[in-house]
């Protein structure tokens, strides 16, 4: 069994912060999402993966990453030139999969349990292919699954439709045998110019071949949006067991409920309420940091009030007085409040930044 995990795309939907970034490796819990994937196929016993990457972003995934060996497995890099599709991404990664079955896992998913009992059930049974549901509100943001009456058999699948036929997503991960890469020889591109991998499933399912399916009942992410990168970031913290506490704190700090310190960070009179993570050589002074934030490697923050919110390494909420919550903040970003006259807002704002002021 292979891995197929696709960190390409631009990332659109997460400008600015992916215009320096690929979306994939932005931090939940300071891990980047795309760790997250790699080790779940490790779990699962699979030594050999390949990554999917763009030309504006591979390089950065590929320094990231590196050969694998941090997990004690191999990857390599397959560039797709244009984000022309998932089953497109197959296509492409034909070289590397040979006619060896394989899971393929999409970059910026996270999924609770893993996947370790799929490949496990893929592998006893007998289905050419295999997908994860999940029941959601907005189906028609997702690729959706129809069962029959009894939930034992796919009807049809449909990419993103208008009128969805049920809630059931495809949830991003897949598992296939070499009968996948007939499927996808023989469809062509959707209206949105690409080779859907609901196309080449429904392919399997229409030439007799057998599609098993699950139905998800713990929490699936797809961390596509800002928000879905807060959510994302406060269940992981939740479910958080490593609490060491290798920085320093003054007695003037009090730390309440589960709260990692990264080494030489450094606490002073700040009051700290877990569920909470706080990464390597930060310096926190007066300050407020409430639950699900975390915050990466280098920061500075100083006289603020941080609540559900993730901030980058190296970031600086410098004297702000004030409170930040449900919010995402980039590397290096310098946020300040100036005591100077006249009082008024004075930013510099990149390329489709938001921004909300109350």
């Amino acid at each position: 069994m292979k891995g197929l995990i696709l960190s390409g795309g631009k990332g659109t939907r997460m400008r600015p912060i992916t215009h320096t970034a690929a979306k994939q490796l932005l931090p939940v819990a300071n891990k980047p999402i795309l760790f997250y994937g790699i080790e779940a196929l490790k779990s699962a016993g699979i030594k050999e993966i390949a990554i999917i990457i763009s030309p504006e972003t591979g390089n950065d995934v590929r320094i990231a990453v590196g050969d694998g060996s941090r997990w004690g497995i191999r990857i390599e890099y397959i560039l797709q030139d244009e984000p022309l599709g998932l089953a497109h991404a197959v296509k492409t990664a034909r070289p590397f999969l040979g006619e060896d079955p394989f899971v393929m896992y999409l970059g910026d998913n996270l999924i609770k349990d893993g996947v370790g009992p799929l490949v496990t059930r893929f592998e006893e049974g007998h289905a050419d292919a295999f997908i994860l549901l999940k029941e959601v509100a907005n189906p028609s943001s997702f690729g959706v699954a129809q069962l029959n009456e009894d939930g034992s058999r796919i009807l049809c699948l449909e990419e993103k439709p208008a009128n969805p036929k049920s809630n059931l997503a495809l949830v991003g991960v897949y598992l296939f045998n070499k009968n996948i890469h007939t499927a996808i020889d023989q469809i062509k591109p959707s209206k949105r110019g690409e080779l859907e991998i609901t196309d080449a499933i429904q392919q399997l399912i229409s030439t007799g071949h057998h599609v098993d399916s699950h139905i998800l009942q713990s929490w699936w992410l797809d961390t596509g949006k800002k928000d879905d990168m807060l959510e994302a970031n406060r269940v992981v913290l939740d479910e958080m067991t490593d609490v060491s506490m290798l920085g320093t704190t003054d007695s003037g700090s009090r730390i309440s409920g589960r709260v990692h310190i990264g080494k030489g960070s450094i606490l002073k009179n700040c009051t700290v309420r877990g569920p909470a993570m706080i990464g390597e050589d930060c310096i926190l002074e007066d300050s407020y940091v409430g639950p699900f934030t975390s915050i990466g490697d280098g920061a500075r923050v100083t006289h603020a009030e941080i609540e559900h919110c993730i901030l980058r390494e190296h970031c600086q909420i410098i004297d702000f007085h004030g409170r930040i919550e449900d919010s995402l903040i980039g590397v290096n970003v310098e946020l300040k409040r100036s005591n100077s006259k006249p009082i008024a807002f004075r930013l510099m704002i990149g390329d489709d930044s938001k921004v909300e002021v109350v």
